[in-house]
């Protein structure tokens, strides 16, 4: 029954109330539904622009991207195990973001999806890079850019060094048969000289 189907002075009965309210969830629930499935749909095509740069990555180094759209309550399109696109609050923003260990950090964020996959294609020359480095042990010419242990792990290895060594395994063996004698020793004298 409507508002204006019902005659004036007569109060809303529960049973029309509970039909209004089943029928404004259902609209919010298709709007919410319309809402992840375009979601779903710009990762989908930002997936898509994303295609020839992933199959250019060389075979030994394909093991470290694992590209994927996953949908759910927040649509994702993950680029590897640390960094994923989803959509901003505006449901048209694209946010480029990685956890670290401190947290969820914004790599790049934009209504434009071209920046984005520009933002993924810069982020994944520099895991090939760091990557590379890693695996061939590569240190800087510079200085200035090798990497310098902190002031205190600095004065954590040189008490180390100046630390005594310590004592052999023989050293430890020798001293336990030692206590072991000695502790013998004294519960036989303990014995003879207790009063029976």
């Amino acid at each position: 029954m409507d508002e204006t189907e019902r005659p004036r002075g007569q109060p809303l009965s529960l049973r029309d109330a509970l039909r209004a309210a089943r029928v404004e969830a259902a609209e919010q629930a298709s709007v919410v539904v319309e809402l992840r499935d375009a979601e779903l749909a710009r990762l989908a095509m930002l997936n898509e622009m994303l295609e020839p740069i992933f199959a250019e990555l060389p075979l030994e180094h394909a093991d470290m991207f694992d590209r994927g759209l996953m949908p759910g309550a927040t649509p994702r399109l993950f680029i590897d195990m640390v960094a994923h696109v989803s959509m901003a609050h505006d449901k048209r923003t694209y946010r480029f973001i990685q956890d670290t260990r401190s947290g969820r950090r914004i790599l790049a964020e934009s209504a434009s999806p071209t920046d984005i996959a520009d933002a993924v294609t810069r982020y994944v020359a520099r895991r090939l890079i760091a990557r590379e480095q890693a695996m061939t042990g590569y240190a800087p010419d510079d200085p200035a850019l090798a990497p310098r242990p902190l002031p205190h792990a600095a004065r954590r290895l040189q008490a180390e060094e100046d630390a005594p060594a310590p004592p052999s395994r023989r050293g430890a063996v020798v001293a336990l048969v030692v206590g072991l004698c000695a502790g013998a020793l004294l519960a036989a004298a303990a014995l003879t000289f207790i009063p029976r």
